[in-house]
């Protein structure tokens, strides 16, 4: 690897889920700027599939999803909805959370 590529390595470190197009990544994408507001988060939306992501750490909340929703939602429900992601992934029935352990 070359010098340039190991001082942009940290680039290389974003998180976050790959959804189907439709209400629910919508919602998502609402949903993850409430829920992090600390965080720069990217939203790549091609129709067909919207990339969610930021650095290091991207979390989702049940109840900011009910909220951009407007209605009741189950956070098992994403994965329904949930093409791909980048990082590792914890569910509970309040939150789903993105993340790397370790960084380049």
């Amino acid at each position: 690897m070359t010098t340039t590529k190991l001082k942009d390595a940290y680039k290389q470190n974003k998180v976050g889920p790959i959804f189907n197009g439709g209400d629910v990544a919508q919602a998502a994408i609402e949903a993850a700027e409430w829920d992090n507001p600390d965080k720069d988060i990217s939203v790549d939306d091609k129709g067909a599939y919207v990339r969610i992501s930021a650095e290091q750490e991207l979390v989702i909340t049940r109840e900011s999803m009910e909220e951009a929703l407007g209605r009741d939602f189950q956070m098992n429900e994403i994965e329904i909805h949930l093409g791909s992601m980048a990082g590792q992934i914890e569910v509970t029935s309040e939150k789903i959370r993105f993340y790397f352990e370790k960084t380049l």
